[in-house]
């Protein structure tokens, strides 16, 4: 089974609706320019990978467009998670308009920026039946305070599909005493035992403090291990996050480093992880 990339981006900086990305900040000179479907070709053939899962990074219907004018002739693009209003009242409308084109495979709200009510508050009624409507999928980028919220969500639409992006971004730098640390433990434990959702292990490096960083595998090991007793390999992906990786690591950095671990899976559950779990949860081949 060939690997997928299940989260990474494309951008061009020029379409300006990327108001999180500001290139005056010198902390995000690293990813402050424009990445191309042949810059994550790049990326991919040189760790073996042979197709990618594109995630939206604006929140605008203009840019999903954009995308999936991008993934037109790119073979290595499996499949679009794109951005459309929930709150607006034709929402079916719009998911089943940009559902026409078959490399759309999912919706991603930015929910990480918003209030954590907001799920289950401030969406138009009837979206999720419009989502499942459409064949899409629904990728949940949520940091601690959202899971107890999305817990609800997925206890009143258990057949709706959710993978949880970037393992719910655990506050890894944080001190030992910071409350989300319990919060995402409950929250991420209680997901996995009592709905179907999925998980994303991807964007863990940049949740990470630099002395972390210096001694990775202290880190990102045990959180591994925490994810596949609790999500199983079946419900796991692996994803770069790559172009935003660049702010802590690189491509092949973390191919190398996850693949250390990968590597005391048997190959059953290294399959899945590397690329079974994506093609079948976003229908792709891999």
């Amino acid at each position: 089974m060939g690997r997928i990339d299940a989260h990474c981006h494309i951008w061009a900086l020029e379409r300006g609706d990327y108001d999180w990305l500001d290139a005056s900040d010198p902390g995000l000179a690293p990813i402050a320019r424009d990445f191309g479907p042949s810059d994550l070709k790049a990326r991919l053939d040189a760790s073996g990978i042979g197709h990618a899962i594109v995630v939206q990074a604006a929140p605008t219907e203009d840019e999903t467009l954009w995308l999936l004018e991008q993934a037109q002739g790119a073979a290595h693009i499996a499949g679009v998670v794109g951005w459309v209003d929930l709150t607006a009242p034709d929402i079916a409308h719009r998911m089943a308009t940009l559902a026409v084109n078959p490399a759309l495979r999912g919706i991603r709200p930015m929910v990480q920026d918003l209030a954590p009510d907001w799920l289950v508050t401030a969406p138009a009624q009837g979206w999720v039946s419009a989502l499942m409507d459409a064949g899409l999928r629904f990728d949940a980028l949520v940091r601690p305070a959202h899971l107890a919220v999305l817990l609800d969500l997925m206890r009143a639409n258990p057949s709706l599909p959710v993978v949880i992006d970037h393992v719910a971004k655990p506050a890894l730098a944080a001190p030992a005493d910071d409350p989300r640390h319990a919060m995402w433990r409950e929250g991420m434990a209680r997901l996995a035992g009592e709905t179907g959702a999925f998980c994303k292990l991807s964007g863990i490096l940049t949740e990470m403090g630099p002395d972390q960083l210096e001694t990775t595998r202290d880190t990102v090991f045990p959180l591994l291990d925490q994810m596949l007793s609790w999500f199983g390999a079946e419900r796991m992906m692996w994803g770069s996050d790559w172009p935003v990786l660049r702010l802590a690591g690189s491509y092949a950095g973390w191919d190398a480093l996850s693949g250390e671990w990968l590597a005391g899976l048997n190959d059953q559950a290294r399959a899945q992880i590397t690329g079974g779990t994506a093609a079948r949860f976003y229908g792709v081949a891999a």
